[in-house]
């Protein structure tokens, strides 16, 4: 086997960044050209003001962690408290804080070495992880605010971050849900949004997830039930995880 001196680490986290880039970016235009940030999105009590505080609340904190890493609370704030005290903010001043923000976050993490860890509640990341894990945040609170606008959430090539981080969650959901966790193999086969077959996992697992990447990554976020999905599970534990499903605790 040749050993080309390739770091696939840098390759995803340079394959991510410019996703993550453009995930805001779409949500940027949206949000830009909507007059009305006190209108409710389906998060109780959150409006989309408060979808964006928590949005720019998040990237100052990953600054944090990079930058003062001894200074980082390891629990993390009540989110209806920051994101409330971000949206009594002027809109104006909200979004110029998020587009600055998030900037800089993509700035830091393209820069940062790849093997120097710093934390994030309870644990420690890289930047390999925290890229896709800022698209995954912004491409899901972004989903409430499509939501509450009645606007139609283009899918793209970008949720396949998501998804994957979905996959790697499984364990996570059954640990959340306080359910056993189970150690056979699961296969996910997602049709992507151009019609491409996005697969994880053996070809022969006998417990089997289908349908599309959108609809998976509705449901891992928690953004859509079951029910509203056209996923389909084959194997008692994987229609289990399709129920608990989760990326983050």
């Amino acid at each position: 086997m040749i050993d080309y001196g390739l770091d696939l680490s840098a390759v995803e986290r340079a394959l991510a960044l410019p996703d993550l880039v453009a995930e805001g970016d779409e949500l940027d235009a949206l949000v830009a050209a909507e007059p009305d940030w006190s209108r409710p999105t389906p998060a109780a009590g959150w409006t989309i003001a408060h979808q964006i505080a928590h949005l720019a609340a998040a990237d100052a904190n990953v600054l944090v962690a990079v930058r003062t890493p001894e200074a980082f609370a390891p629990e993390p704030e009540d989110a209806d408290v920051v994101a409330a005290a971000g949206a009594a903010l002027p809109r104006a001043e909200l979004l110029k804080r998020w587009r600055t923000g998030r900037g800089v976050v993509a700035a830091a993490l393209r820069d940062l070495p790849l093997d120097q860890p710093f934390p994030w509640h309870g644990s420690e990341v890289t930047a390999t992880l925290m890229v896709p894990l800022r698209l995954m945040e912004t491409w899901a609170h972004g989903q409430d605010v499509y939501d509450a606008l009645g606007a139609p959430h283009r899918p793209t090539g970008r949720l396949r971050h998501v998804a994957s981080l979905g996959v790697e969650g499984r364990t996570l959901s059954f640990y959340a849900a306080q359910l056993p966790i189970p150690q056979e193999p699961f296969r996910v086969e997602l049709t992507g949004p151009d019609g491409e077959t996005w697969t994880w996992v053996p070809d022969d697992a006998a417990q089997r997830i289908r349908g599309s990447a959108f609809d998976f990554c509705l449901r891992v976020t928690q953004r859509r039930p079951l029910a509203e999905t056209g996923l389909t599970a084959v194997g008692e534990d994987a229609r289990k995880w399709l129920e608990v499903a989760r990326v983050f605790l």
